[in-house]
């Protein structure tokens, strides 16, 4: 069959995210465009072709919450453009788009075989275009999730974490490249030749070059990110203790069971004291189980609806507090930031709809999207994106906005240098007042 024919059949041809491709010779009939979650671990990696591209477009289209109101060719452009990066000695061309699904789709694929069939291509292909929906919940895993020589609580990256936006500065200092530098909580950034490589993920391993300010000093560093081994003691998932007169909780994250070890915390310390409340600190935590940030809210208020789940057609599943968790009956701050995201963003949004609890910091990250639904790709990766949009309790969108603290306290590179924690210090005058 001529590429001519093949080109006009891709016109009514879907892929089916479960049955094994046809051979091109075959592929007369309509195709299953359906995708469906792995029934199991997923078998042996084959090779990613412009064929599974091509199956993971149609899986996001068909179920992606927002994909009715997207515009396709967003898809198509940020896939090709990533290509022509790839490949700058080829003369590449994007046809004209349509606006129509599978037209267009095949006129890009058309294009792509003219030039190449290298699996890296098609990766770096379908990872723009996942990266085009920008979604911190849409995720497409290949590649290995940890690097070579890895021990359990190690760390990746440049050692630090910063804080603030005008300015920008080194809030906590781990390991790593940062701690062999001489680095320092409170030391700003005055500039970074790419800001997005400050948090960088496995396998991005490319340098990033700081100017720096530390009083009256200015000086510039080269940092390259790596492994590192981190403290055992700031890798517990809970942590509490009594500050002043008030029990003082760290949830780094929304784990397995963080919700039961919060109330084990909050029981064991204000056992026989006199208490003035409850400080929940959840800076930096990026989320984790919708159901335990659910258990942790029903501690603070009953008979409450934590969220919506929102279909393409608004059809909406509300989220209901778990009243056989018995409630704390203690006033409750929440200590946030723009760390705080997804279930920690649930969490966060349901106690100040409900006024279960008094916000303080800074505003939420916005990265709430929806829970990711995994759908199973041809060579045996996994797919990962929001069917269902997560709403707040009053109906609000949290995604990309983020939710406000009641009483705004910025972190300072002063505060930090001097560590100092001003948010801690305001949740305490709260309690006591």
């Amino acid at each position: 069959m001529t590429r001519a024919v093949a080109a006009g059949l891709l016109l009514l041809l879907a892929v089916a995210c479960t049955t094994p491709e046809p051979p091109r010779a075959e592929a007369g009939a309509p195709e299953n465009t359906a995708c469906a979650p792995p029934q199991g671990p997923p078998g042996e990696r084959l090779p990613t072709t412009i064929d599974v591209v091509e199956q993971a477009y149609f899986c996001i289209l068909g179920g992606y919450y927002r994909a009715p109101a997207m515009d396709h060719r967003d898809l198509l452009v940020a896939g090709f453009a990533a290509l022509t990066r790839a490949m700058p000695e080829a003369p590449l061309s994007l046809p004209a788009l349509t606006g129509d699904r599978r037209a267009d789709w095949a006129a890009f694929e058309a294009a792509y075989r003219k030039t190449t069939n290298r699996e890296d291509l098609a990766v770096v292909t379908l990872e723009a275009m996942v990266a085009a929906l920008d979604d911190n919940h849409a995720r497409w895993a290949h590649d290995p999730e940890r690097p070579p020589g890895y021990y359990d609580g190690d760390g990746y990256g440049l050692g630090l974490q910063v804080s603030g936006d005008d300015p920008v500065f080194v809030s906590v200092v781990e390991g790593g490249a940062a701690r062999a530098a001489g680095l320092r909580p409170g030391d700003v950034v005055e500039n970074a030749d790419d800001p997005e490589l400050l948090r960088p993920r496995y396998p991005d391993a490319r340098p990033v070059e700081l100017r720096l300010r530390r009083g009256d000093r200015r000086w510039s560093v080269t940092l390259t990110p790596g492994l590192y081994p981190r403290d055992w003691a700031t890798l517990r998932t809970v942590q509490a203790r009594l500050v002043d007169d008030a029990v003082y909780v760290r949830v780094r994250a929304f784990s397995p069971d963080a919700a039961n070890r919060v109330f084990r915390s909050i029981d064991r310390l204000r056992a026989g004291r006199s208490v003035t409340g409850i400080v929940l600190d959840l800076r930096g935590n990026g989320g984790g189980s919708p159901l335990e940030a659910t258990r942790l809210v029903s501690a603070f208020v009953h008979g409450k609806v934590t969220s919506h789940l929102c279909r393409a057609d608004d059809r909406c599943e509300p989220g209901q507090t778990d009243d056989t968790v018995p409630l704390v009956g203690l006033p409750l701050v929440v200590l946030v930031d723009w760390g705080c995201a997804s279930a920690c963003e649930h969490f966060s949004s349901a106690v100040k709809d409900h006024r279960a609890g008094t916000l303080v910091g800074t505003r939420t990250a916005g990265l709430i999207s929806g829970p990711a639904q995994p759908f199973l790709l041809r060579d045996n990766t996994v797919l990962s994106f929001p069917t269902r949009r997560h709403l707040g309790p009053d109906r609000e969108i949290v995604d990309r906005i983020g939710v406000a603290p009641d009483h705004f306290v910025p972190p300072t590179p002063e505060d930090a240098a001097a560590g100092h924690d001003a948010a801690l210090a305001k949740a305490l005058t709260l309690l006591d007042g």
